[in-house]
């Protein structure tokens, strides 16, 4: 596990179990940090433990001296925007890395900066053929396990909170955020294209998730074995690196197309083009945990008032003050109908029994799902790439001659 994972990884754990602990979750902190320090002395790797220090002091010197940001107190939206922008840190401090690895391997040299394997995260049809192979054959691959961790790391998410990765993790959904405020100041208009054209561009993302899992289906079983030890395989993320790297022009134009779309309407990547937001929104389906509208609370039955407010936060324009409870795939659980509605008792991101799940918690959830399962995964030997440093070096140079 290289530098910049442990830190961010320690960083959200004990961030995670110092929120339980302020928010009165006394057992919960307990059995969070007792799982935290039993896993990181399993790993036998002594920078965790330093860095697990180093995290403590920092965290509690956050309640010390910013208690606000150490409790996670106030308002949805602002704990939200805090989870995305560490994530989106974390990212770009990890493709620094990788980038600094791979330009020494290509260059002939030993690297001295360690591959982070988080990197895999971004091989999704490796991902998904990798778990064909162990589903069917009990076969893990050597050369990207990490890849097939985080797949099944994101459709956990998915599963147990909705989109909350989509809304609350992912770099993409942040940087088109940022596009789409940029666009607003100089076009302030909305631009929302009409019901009969939106519909037929949400299918889109469907259409290309199809075609991602076909290549994963269709893929013979008896292959598998092959192509996970094969040469393609091993350089499938410097493959990925170089085609973000040094795009070709009609990479450049699907790019342009990805950006436009960012600025042009609120979420619009997400919205039309993502397969892995397809992915997600099927799967939030089976989540228990969805947006509920309690009448008895809310004021336009208690005091037949006309409030929408909760529909205009919503980025995705669900129609949420006309519904009871919110089943679109295309809610992140992103809170900010919760944050916008007058009366907190009104709108909650609950089960159907009636388990409440506030920002704090949502957040909580999502860093333990995504950084301990990892954790866990890298303690038990299902993290780490195997393959040896001199194949990638001697692969890196006929990178565009690698077929499958």
């Amino acid at each position: 596990m290289s530098t910049i994972e442990s830190i961010t990884l320690m960083l959200a754990l004990v961030y995670s179990t110092s929120l339980l602990y302020w928010g009165g979750k006394k057992w919960g902190a307990l059995v969070s940090g007792a799982l935290l320090l039993g896993a990181t002395i399993a790993s036998f790797f002594w920078p965790l433990l330093l860095i697990l220090l180093g995290a403590v002091l920092v965290v509690t010197a956050l309640g010390q001296y910013q208690p606000a940001f150490a409790n996670a107190e106030g308002r949805p939206n602002r704990i939200r925007e805090i989870c995305q922008h560490f994530f989106a840190l974390s990212m770009l401090l990890v493709g620094v890395q990788y980038a600094i690895n791979a330009g020494m391997l290509y260059a002939g040299e030993t690297p001295w900066l360690m591959r982070p394997d988080i990197g895999d995260a971004f091989l999704p049809i490796a991902g998904g053929i990798e778990l064909k192979a162990i589903l069917t054959l009990g076969l893990w691959d050597q050369n990207h396990p990490a890849a097939v961790v985080m797949l099944c790391v994101v459709l956990l998410t998915g599963l147990i909170c909705k989109r909350a990765f989509c809304g609350w993790a992912c770099p993409l959904g942040l940087a088109g955020e940022y596009l789409f405020k940029l666009r607003k100041r100089f076009i302030p208009a909305e631009l929302l294209p009409p019901a009969w054209i939106d519909w037929p561009l949400r299918m889109v993302k469907y259409l290309l998730l199809a075609a991602l899992v076909y290549l994963v289906v269709s893929m013979p079983t008896a292959s598998l074995p092959n192509y996970l030890t094969g040469n393609y395989h091993k350089v499938a993320d410097l493959k990925m690196a170089v085609f973000f790297m040094m795009p070709s022009m009609i990479a450049l134009i699907g790019f342009s197309i990805i950006f436009a779309l960012a600025a042009w309407r609120r979420q619009g990547f997400c919205r039309y083009i993502c397969p892995y937001g397809a992915l997600l929104g099927i799967v939030s389906f089976f989540s228990p945990f969805k947006i509920r509208r309690d009448t008895h609370h809310c004021l336009i039955e208690t005091k037949g008032m006309s409030c929408d407010k909760c529909t205009r936060a919503c980025p995705a324009n669900i129609s949420v003050h006309t519904q009871k409870n919110i089943h679109s795939d295309e809610c992140q659980a992103c809170m900010r109908c919760v944050s916008a509605c007058p009366k907190k008792e009104a709108l909650q991101f609950s089960t159907r029994n009636g388990i409440k799940l506030s920002a704090r918690g949502l957040m909580i959830l999502l860093f333990t799902l995504m950084f301990m399962v990892p954790l866990f995964a890298y303690v038990s030997g299902y993290w780490h790439s195997q393959t040896p440093q001199d194949i990638k070096m001697e692969l890196i140079q006929k990178l565009d001659r690698v077929g499958h």
